[in-house]
């Protein structure tokens, strides 16, 4: 073979489009499936039985496309309904109607309707790939924001506009960054962290890293309030636990949920009078 000195040009010149055939087996027989699929005003626990029957995989995706659910917020929910049972093929198996149900209770016969029967527009396509795409990406910020943004709410309501939000305080020996710190990140007295397990990008050991980072850098008397929601950390108790542990051992002062909220705000006019603020 000769030897030949390449430019880099001549191979960014060469370079194209790698295009690939998306669908594999189990898409074909979903579409073929959804191409079958009777078109009823109203659906019922029958209906859903049957695409179960059938095939408890491709089931499971036609109903989650319905629902419009990515693979992980389905199971998300679903685990968070079932509690401790599983959602496999075994369960259902086990009690299809107590399985069904449960399935129902996400609001599936009225998706299962509404797709059916939806008037076609040019745009769908279009609309779908968006929503696939950045709308993915976007519904996982507002999930993470969400929370913030709740919390954000009652930390108004107690302190008005004494506090700095998503800052960088200054500690004893080390800076770290956090959602709220109040009265101010220059010497915060409390400091609150906000997290809504779920949220694009926004991995457990992030989560995790964030918060030892905090206990590291405060005071030993400033408190640390952790504000939390989503039924995914039900898939990572081991590293929930992990948190809890900090609470047991000092570092956090009270881990909050949602269902919480009125325990949050009571708790923080409680410091809000013990340290003057």
């Amino acid at each position: 073979m000769e030897v030949i000195a390449q430019k880099l040009d001549d191979i960014v010149d060469s370079l194209q489009l790698l295009t690939v055939e998306w669908k594999d087996d189990t898409a074909r027989r979903v579409i073929d499936r959804l191409k079958n699929f009777p078109v009823k005003k109203a659906y019922a626990l029958a209906d859903v039985t049957a695409l179960l029957d059938e095939n408890f995989d491709d089931g499971i995706l036609i109903l989650r496309l319905f629902l419009g659910f990515s693979k992980d917020q389905f199971v998300s929910v679903l685990r968070g309904i079932r509690d401790e049972k599983s959602i496999g093929v075994k369960s259902y198996r086990a009690n299809s109607e107590s399985f069904a149900e449960d399935l129902l209770s996400m609001g599936l016969l009225k998706a299962m309707a509404q797709e059916a029967n939806r008037k076609p527009h040019w745009s769908d396509t279009l609309v779908e790939r968006l929503r696939s795409g950045r709308g993915s990406a976007i519904s996982g910020q507002k999930r993470g924001r969400g929370v913030e943004d709740f919390a954000e709410v009652i930390v108004k309501k107690v302190f008005g506009s004494k506090f700095d939000m998503r800052c960088t305080f200054t500690g004893p020996k080390e800076k770290a960054k956090c959602d709220f710190a109040i009265s101010s990140k220059s010497s915060p007295r409390i400091v609150i962290e906000s997290k809504g397990y779920g949220a694009t990008g926004s991995k457990m050991s992030d989560i995790i890293g964030d918060i030892e980072q905090i206990i590291r850098a405060k005071r030993p008397d400033t408190a640390l309030l952790f504000f939390m929601d989503g039924l995914t950390w039900k898939q990572r108790k081991s590293d929930l636990r992990k948190i809890v542990e900090f609470q047991n051992a000092g570092g956090i002062t009270r881990i909050y949920t949602y269902a919480m909220a009125e325990q949050f705000e009571a708790d923080l006019r409680q410091l809000k009078a013990e340290c003057k603020l």
